[in-house]
């Protein structure tokens, strides 16, 4: 006899919106926890996330990390000095384009701010290990496509509010 599969009913709007509130507030925190420890570093936070994310990549372009951040190319330029000046990140010529230039992390450049993260790291997996390993993995699966999707829904909004933002201002009050 074939087993029948048991299919979830769909979650209310309620609890969809409810996740939607947590993942705010999640991010939310991440912005305060990077300034925290931008601020330990004396960094801008758009720095600190950017050498996470040279990080993560392990090599990338200028071109790479404007697309990212929808900062201009002259600005990433900027940051990446900044960066390289401070000692986190170097400049490579890419080895299949001399003209390209490759951004990555210098080694053992992070461990400070590794090491500032510990603490949390720690009590983060912790609690992560409280899962199981099929409740780990909806979470991932759950992070990693609401992430792709979130950085579709920047450029889109990058894309459809490219106009004078002096007409956006905040109305003032009286």
């Amino acid at each position: 006899m074939a087993k029948q599969s048991k299919i979830s009913p769909p979650a209310s709007p309620s609890l969809v919106e409810h996740v939607g509130l947590c993942v705010r507030k999640m991010g939310a925190q991440s912005v305060l926890t990077s300034q925290a420890i931008a601020q330990i570093f004396e960094m801008h936070t758009t720095d600190l996330e950017v050498l996470d994310l040279i990080f993560l990549q392990k090599q990338v372009t200028a071109g790479q990390l404007a697309e990212a951040t929808g900062l201009s190319t002259g600005s990433v330029t900027a940051l990446i000095d900044r960066l390289a000046k401070a000692g986190y990140v170097e400049r490579t010529a890419c080895a299949q384009d001399r003209r390209r230039v490759l951004v990555s992390v210098c080694p053992g450049a992070i461990e400070p701010i590794k090491l500032a993260y510990m603490n949390m790291k720690r009590r983060m997996s912790a609690l992560w290990s409280n899962y199981s390993a099929s409740e780990l993995e909806l979470v991932c699966d759950f992070l990693t496509r609401s992430t792709a999707l979130q950085v579709e829904c920047v450029a889109t909004i990058r894309t459809d509010n490219a106009v004078d933002r002096s007409t956006r201002k905040a109305p003032r009050k009286r």
